[in-house]
């Protein structure tokens, strides 16, 4: 399994940054390895005091899950007992955030990271997250859940 190097998280990092700032926003960005482990967090000034953590949980969320918050947040909302008890299993490092802003990083159809973004509102901090992914040649389609876990189409 490959995971996201430093040299592309600081390459995602300054890519959000400078896009956040294009819309008059400060966002924390925080970029994690496949295992959801902490690669790298930024909060620029003028970025409120929890969104480092609140990134750091989108990030999470998306490489640990192996899809986006957007895509997880029915899911979560048809099963809100199932989602809070993940956070309180005894390997999980940080809470789930089924939320936008929250993105898998994938590269050639492998998950390698997550990345968060917050600091503005959910719209604005899923567009940048999508944007700059997409502006560094990462991929950003995930195959739905269908029965047991599998993509859909794949059931046989």
């Amino acid at each position: 399994m490959s995971n996201v190097s430093l040299a592309a998280a600081e390459e995602i990092i300054a890519a959000a940054h400078q896009r956040a700032q294009a819309i008059g926003k400060a966002v924390s960005v925080a970029v994690v390895d496949a295992g959801g482990f902490v690669v790298a967090v930024r909060r620029p000034d003028g970025a409120r005091p929890l969104t480092p953590d609140i990134a750091r949980a989108k990030a999470y969320t998306a490489a640990v899950m192996r899809r986006p918050g957007r895509m997880l947040k029915k899911w979560q909302e048809s099963q809100p007992v199932f989602f809070s008890q993940l956070s309180q299993l005894p390997g999980a490092a940080m809470p789930i955030l089924a939320t936008e802003g929250s993105v898998t990083i994938q590269k050639d159809g492998e998950v390698i990271g997550g990345l968060g973004i917050a600091g503005g509102t959910a719209d604005e901090d899923q567009v940048i997250a999508d944007e700059v992914l997409a502006a560094l040649g990462y991929e950003l389609e995930f195959d739905a859940w269908g029965v047991a876990g599998k993509p859909a189409g794949t059931e046989s």
